[in-house]
């Protein structure tokens, strides 16, 4: 009998879906209200109302392309699998050139993570202020390195400043899922870690918010 892989450290990914959360420029902030209570009907239930691509979140390929996957018609697969992060606190723009020095993990990884440290900004206006993002050539080549998704730190893979998702069209068009506002990857050091984030399962959608989490031996 093979013995399971031992986890000892556990580290959460993943923002708290609050009201006053920082949310993507024309996407309505989530509303979070008492249903029911212990106190008047003997149990408690919240009344969640929020867009799928708030917080950390996954998008599907059908965030982009009408008639390309939607996250429930993914395996469950796709979710989970090995990953590494690639620093690029300080970089405007992430090069192929960037990419390349880490070639090596990345051809060992079903998931690329980057740490922009932009994490450190979220609850506040700078939030939205400019982030390193791909260049259209190293978005090509992750979709040529057989990996499942992408994840960064921040609330974009795009530039804020953009009328189009070019750099989502490029990576979502591969068939790959792309995670946004992670948080935490600075407290990872292992160069490659078992890497799970899961979607709810709703029927037919362009994406979702996550738990995201990274598993270390």
């Amino acid at each position: 009998m093979t013995t399971p892989q031992a986890y000892t450290n556990v580290i959460d990914l993943t923002h708290v879906i609050k009201e006053d959360m920082p949310v993507y420029p024309g996407t309505e902030a989530p509303i979070i209200e008492q249903g029911t209570t212990v106190a008047k009907e003997g149990f408690a239930e919240k009344r969640l109302t929020f867009f799928s691509h708030i917080g950390t979140h996954m998008d599907a390929p059908a965030h982009i392309f009408d008639g390309k996957k939607t996250l429930d018609a993914l395996p469950a697969s796709t979710f989970t699998g090995a990953a590494c992060i690639i620093d690029v606190s300080g970089v405007e723009t992430i090069t192929l050139d960037l990419l390349k020095q880490h070639e090596e993990r990345i051809a060992q990884c079903d998931f690329v993570l980057f740490s922009s440290g932009h994490e450190t900004l979220w609850g506040t206006d700078t939030y939205f202020s400019p982030f390193p993002t791909l260049n259209e050539e190293a978005a090509t080549w992750l979709t040529q390195q057989n990996l499942k998704g992408l994840g960064i730190d921040a609330i974009s893979f795009d530039t804020m400043d953009v009328t189009r998702l070019f750099i989502h069209e490029i990576l979502l068009g591969s068939g790959m899922v792309l995670i946004e506002n992670l948080k935490n990857l600075s407290q990872i050091t292992e160069p490659i870690f078992t890497f799970v984030a899961l979607p709810l399962n709703i029927l037919e959608s362009d994406g979702s918010p996550i738990r995201a989490i990274a598993m270390l031996p």
